[in-house]
């Protein structure tokens, strides 16, 4: 089917998100045009207010207005724990979760052989930076339970654990409500090698 252009061009846009194909951008497409139009300026300044406004954070790599972060500044925070994470929005999900006063680390990906990612590709040389300050006391590696997940890791610890810092992995395994039989074999293992005494 051939549409006028400014749909055509706002599909195009539209599929370069992930997840959308070409119905769903249609769809999108056609919803935007029914939109108000201070609705859709309202839109598309947060789009370029995105691109403009935010920047890594200097010292941990979270996504930020103001460099340093908010996180990194709070001096009520832990100063001794660094909880190491793949990309910003783990440091959201962490936050959720309202628990965890210590800071963050932000690699912005994994080490991937496959994909020609190596330790100088993520952000690894700001991390250990940061490890040779004398406060901190431990890092929390919080990668994804994936491959490259595992292996970059495996690479953090053996890299840090020679300078008497603590190195610890989150827990992997069984999720609450889960069932044995539905879970694979790499789950099971985990939650196996995770256990603790009750």
């Amino acid at each position: 089917m051939h549409y006028p252009e400014p749909i055509a061009q706002l599909m195009e846009s539209y599929m370069k998100l992930p997840g959308i194909g070409e119905k769903t951008a249609a769809r999108l497409a056609f919803y935007t045009v029914n939109m108000q139009e201070e609705d859709v300026t309202r839109f598309a300044k947060s789009l370029i207010s995105v691109k403009r406004d935010l920047q890594n954070c200097s010292i941990c790599g979270n996504m930020t207005q103001n460099d340093p972060c908010d996180i990194c500044e709070d001096k009520n925070r832990d100063q001794s724990v660094i909880l190491v994470v793949e990309h910003t929005k783990d440091v959201i999900s962490m936050e959720k979760m309202q628990d965890f006063k210590g800071l963050y680390h932000v690699l912005h990906g994994v080490l991937s052989p496959i994909e020609g990612t190596g330790p100088e590709d993520i952000n690894i040389p700001i991390l250990i930076k940061r490890l040779q300050k004398d406060e901190v006391k431990e890092v929390i590696l919080a990668t994804n339970a994936t491959a490259e997940g595992e292996a970059t890791a495996m690479y953090l610890s053996r890299l840090i654990k020679p300078s008497g810092i603590k190195v610890t992995r989150l827990a992997h395994g069984l999720s609450i409500g889960s069932d044995i039989e539905y879970a694979d074999e790499v789950t099971l293992l985990k939650a196996v090698e995770g256990r603790r005494e009750m």
